[in-house]
């Protein structure tokens, strides 16, 4: 693996303010990019945040050019903001499957929309889009995130092939069970929260929850030229739960 250099170019991070986003931010920023954060909340680590509801396309459109204004247009996207409301298929309505794929999902698109123009015409760019290993498996608790996190894995490869003759690469990271205040909060809804979070991590081989850093090295990796031949990828950080779902 090559040794990741982003110094001179500028990045832009949702979902920045905490979690696997402020760790991409961070880590981005240490290899000397320049990064934006976007959230609903206050970014740490970033070279500029900007506080923005990515469910509102001109709001999007407004936070990608105030980015490019401050350092320029970003050649690197990592999209981690999201939701993941709790619920099976008969107790969620409507209103919360559109709100999880506004957010999840079209909130991918309007990014894509309004940053990959200025990456083609820069002559390439990386797009990381964040996933779940729920794409891949029946998920009875998170029905709205699990199918909205499926779209996602299917917008990669889409965007991928799309964009490829323009050097714009795109790709997915899955993750599972990754320590967290989302998750931290999933295993407060049970009736015993350490029990929870014993059972969640014993469906991981290697025996505990993945962190925000461990995901942030993987966004390195792909937001980096040590990935240049890699697009329309999705990769698992899951501990290998993948290889075993339990």
């Amino acid at each position: 693996m090559r040794t990741q250099t982003l110094a001179g170019r500028a990045a832009i991070v949702t979902g920045a303010a905490s979690g696997i986003g402020a760790a991409v931010a961070r880590r981005l920023r240490d290899e000397g990019a320049s990064v934006t954060g976007f959230d609903l909340n206050a970014s740490p680590n970033v070279a500029r945040s900007i506080e923005v509801d990515l469910r509102n396309d001109a709001a999007v459109s407004d936070a990608v050019a105030l980015a490019a204004a401050a350092h320029g247009p970003a050649t690197i996207l990592v999209h981690c903001a999201g939701i993941s409301p709790p619920g099976s298929i008969l107790e969620s309505g409507d209103a919360l499957f559109m709100e999880t794929y506004d957010v999840n999902v079209l909130s991918a698109v309007r990014l894509l929309r309004h940053c990959v123009p200025a990456m083609r015409d820069a002559g390439g760019g990386s797009v990381v889009l964040t996933s779940s290993i729920n794409a891949s498996f029946a998920t009875p608790t998170l029905a709205a995130y699990a199918a909205s996190k499926a779209a996602i894995e299917s917008l990669v490869r889409t965007a991928a092939l799309e964009f490829a003759p323009w050097q714009v690469r795109v790709n997915g990271m899955a993750p599972a069970s990754v320590d967290t205040p989302m998750m931290q909060a999933s295993f407060a809804l049970d009736r015993d929260p350490d029990a929870a979070r014993q059972r969640n991590i014993g469906r991981h081989p290697l025996g505990r929850l993945g962190t925000a850093d461990d995901v942030a090295e993987l966004a390195l990796f792909l937001a980096g030229d040590g990935s240049a031949w890699l697009t329309g990828g999705i990769f698992p950080i899951d501990g290998g739960a993948s290889v075993t779902r339990r």
